[in-house]
């Protein structure tokens, strides 16, 4: 029952996901709650700036399993875990099935929304205008523009280390 949940979770997120990497818009609704609005700082402090760079980094692994559509990139799990682990793989699993690559170039602008000592809840505006799905003759997938996508993650310290452990990315034009 467990992994008939999870399953169903990963494809609602997926839906979600999927006009990040189509650059389309989907017009079902998701259930993942919403930060509020109230933005705490556009700098985190010296103590969680390993936490914005972990959710970074996460992005910059993503880019480059997502050239391959590798779901196996030994990097994804470098800053990412549980949950959000799960969704890179499962969209990168997608696009290996839908024989397709991710190319160009993603913008990010994360404001720290939440802190305390080993959590911080990241809300993003993530531009993915230029970063488009192509196949593997170098041709676009389609010709739908990417656009901007409101993207939240909690990123926690455990063990000396940050990484991102849950990740909702809404569908273009949310921000």
């Amino acid at each position: 029952m467990r992994t008939q949940r999870r399953a169903a979770e990963l494809a609602a997120a997926s839906a979600a996901i999927a006009g990040l990497f189509l650059g389309g818009c989907a017009d079902g609704s998701s259930e993942a709650k919403s930060l509020p609005e109230k933005k705490v700082s556009r700098t985190p402090s010296a103590q969680h700036a390993e936490a914005m760079d972990a959710y970074r980094a996460m992005w910059g692994d993503l880019a480059a399993a997502a050239q391959t559509s590798d779901a196996k990139y030994p990097r994804l799990e470098a800053h990412a875990s549980g949950e959000a682990l799960e969704l890179l793989r499962y969209m990168m699993t997608q696009d290996r099935k839908k024989d397709v690559v991710t190319k160009g170039r993603l913008r990010l602008d994360p404001v720290a929304e939440k802190r305390d000592a080993a959590t911080v809840v990241i809300r993003d505006c993530a531009d993915a205008t230029d970063w488009l799905h192509y196949a593997k003759d170098g041709k676009r997938e389609d010709d739908v523009p990417g656009g901007h996508h409101r993207v939240d993650a909690t990123v926690r310290q455990q063990h000396g280390a940050w990484t991102v452990e849950r990740l909702y990315i809404d569908r273009v034009g949310t921000c």
